[in-house]
């Protein structure tokens, strides 16, 4: 049975965010919102955990596209090798926000993610996302739930979404209702912005 605990986006409480931190250092799996679709995370550092997601999806860890989400662009240096002014500058413009850039990894990456040259990352425009980051102190991998509802693509009441993954994961994050868009996908690991997937954010910024 997972925890079920509400948070409120706006003024997200210490005790609730601390208790999902401690969470995913133990190596739990939480489904937790964001400013598109809610998210599936693990604590970028346990490999025990990024391995439950992978079966959870239904596929091999290290062919798994997931993204890394940040609390701020300072976070995001950690991993992907140094940018360009260019890059930077759409970065600064577009995050915190619905997008996932594409870029280029480094050898910070934990050892599941090195074969790969790049690297998704987001930092949403969600205070219950960003604080869980900033106090844990790193990354959470992510990926988003999906419902197999030929209309609905993705679940956005958190009350469906414990029914449907309680005895899945360890926590669920009730933020109220998530979207049901996912975020715009950009590339930015060549020399032009490249879009993958045209989600909730405008690509009218590019």
């Amino acid at each position: 049975m997972a925890q079920f605990v509400k948070i409120y986006p706006e003024n997200p409480s210490e005790k609730e965010i601390n208790k999902v931190v401690e969470v995913l250092r133990n190596g739990g799996l939480i489904i937790y919102p964001t400013d598109t679709v809610y998210g599936l995370g693990c604590d970028i550092t346990n490999t025990k955990a990024l391995e439950r997601i992978a079966r959870l999806k239904g596929i091999k860890l290290e062919k798994a596209n997931f993204s890394f989400v940040c609390h701020d662009l300072s976070n995001i240096s950690d991993y992907i090798k140094q940018i360009d002014t260019s890059t930077f500058k759409i970065l600064k413009k577009a995050l915190p926000g619905p997008y996932t850039f594409i870029l280029p990894g480094n050898n910070n990456l934990p050892k599941e993610f090195r074969k790969k040259k790049t690297v998704g990352i987001r930092v949403p425009d969600n205070n219950i996302a960003r604080e869980i980051v900033r106090k844990l102190g790193n990354p959470i991998v992510s990926t988003s739930i999906y419902d197999e509802d030929e209309i609905l693509e993705y679940t956005t009441d958190p009350e469906l979404i414990l029914e449907k993954w309680d005895n899945k994961v360890d926590l669920i994050i009730d933020g109220g209702y998530g979207d049901n868009q996912a975020s715009t996908v950009i590339d930015l690991s060549e020399f032009e912005p490249e879009i993958i997937r045209e989600g909730k954010g405008s690509i009218d910024i590019f």
